[in-house]
């Protein structure tokens, strides 16, 4: 493990001061909130430093204590077990100040649009991809997001073919980014006679909810079109054509919403899932050629990897690209230890990005 840049972080200590004295000069409004908003990402970073700096001059003097005290046997254990701890201390401290400095994804505080349709499996699959979505459905509850359903077509037998909903929260993207992907079902299905065990699967994707600021989209590139929304809502659904599709002509993006009565809330929908679906194609164009190079693909985000099987026979969930299992099946489908496998997947994550920033020398935050 190679050094922290003493240099850098020396720098980020004199910025933080000098955003902190800027912004008791009363400084004008546009320039108050950009500074407020540096000074808020550089603090939790700057309070890392500080304390590990103030544990290093610690644990120095404690080392010091250590051998001058070798007469005295006593003060020189008490010295000695000082030291020990504080060397954990420091360790500590220095991996999250590590952590601190990785490049922060600018989408990681946002909220997601998430994606769940049925694969391979027919009516199970279906029955599957509803499992999946109450699972995220339930994890958004756990950690305080609102969940706001997008769009759905319920399958034959349950669950659904396809289902898309905003999850509202923040942080939300941070811990469901790496949810993208294959998830395969293997249990017995409630209609196989037989007890033969089946194997299905359902396709998640986790998208970053795109303020119009992020993609720039022209209307002119745009063909809307409305229709008569189908499913439940009796006379009014047949009579009225609130249900929107819009098709971005340049990439052949189509996105469709008929959730709600009113045109303009599920144009408004729409123009969200298709800002999110065209920023998510340009960032998988333009970080493909550096995920192909991490041994670790845990980022890469490819909708056609199988990532995940959910075993009902073992009762136990293994995710592929990290080589985890955890025999919690009902809890993880329940959300409740569905937070154990984002951990550990941003873990694994993690120790990449450190690992490139290690042979790299850090470089710049």
């Amino acid at each position: 493990m190679t050094a922290l840049p003493d240099v850098r972080l020396d720098q980020l200590l004199a910025r933080h001061a000098e955003i902190e004295h800027a912004l008791s000069s009363s400084p004008e409004a546009d320039t108050y909130v950009r500074l407020s908003r540096e000074f808020s990402d550089l603090s939790p970073l700057v309070e890392s430093v500080k304390a590990l700096r103030r544990a290093e001059r610690q644990l120095k003097e404690a080392r010091t204590l250590a051998t001058e005290a070798s007469g005295d046997r006593e003060m020189a254990a008490m010295a000695q077990e000082e030291a020990h701890a504080l060397e954990e201390e420091v360790e500590t401290l220095s991996h999250a100040v590590r952590l601190a400095l990785l490049p922060k994804d600018a989408m990681d505080e946002r909220g997601v649009i998430l994606e769940v349709r049925a694969g391979t499996g027919g009516d199970e699959a279906a029955l599957f991809a509803g499992d999946l979505f109450r699972m995220y459905e339930r994890f958004a509850a756990l950690n305080g997001w609102s969940v706001e359903v997008l769009s759905m077509t319920e399958g034959a037998a349950g669950g659904f073919k396809e289902i898309v909903a905003g999850l509202h929260g923040s942080g939300a993207y941070a811990k469901l980014k790496f949810e993208s992907g294959v998830h395969r079902v293997q249990r017995v299905p409630d209609t196989e006679a037989s007890g033969r065990i089946h194997t299905s699967a359902a396709t998640v994707a986790v998208l970053p909810e795109v303020e119009e600021v992020d993609v720039d989209i022209n209307e002119s590139d745009l063909r809307i079109d409305v229709f008569r929304a189908s499913g439940a809502g009796g006379q009014h659904v047949n009579k009225t054509e609130s249900a929107v599709r819009i098709t971005h002509l340049p990439t052949g993006t189509v996105v469709a919403v008929q959730d709600e009565r009113s045109q303009h809330k599920n144009k408004a929908r729409a123009m969200g899932m298709l800002r999110a679906k065209i920023y998510e194609a340009e960032r998988e164009r333009r970080d493909s050629a550096r995920a192909s190079e991490r041994k670790v693909q845990v980022g890469s985000g490819d909708r056609s990897e199988r990532i995940r099987t959910y075993n009902f026979p073992q009762a136990r969930v293994t995710d592929h690209r990290i080589g985890l299992t955890l025999h919690k099946l009902p809890e993880i489908l329940a959300g409740d230890a569905l937070g154990e496998l984002v951990d550990a997947l941003t873990t694994e994550y993690q120790a990449t990005l450190l690992a490139e920033a290690e042979s790299a020398g850090w470089g710049e935050r």
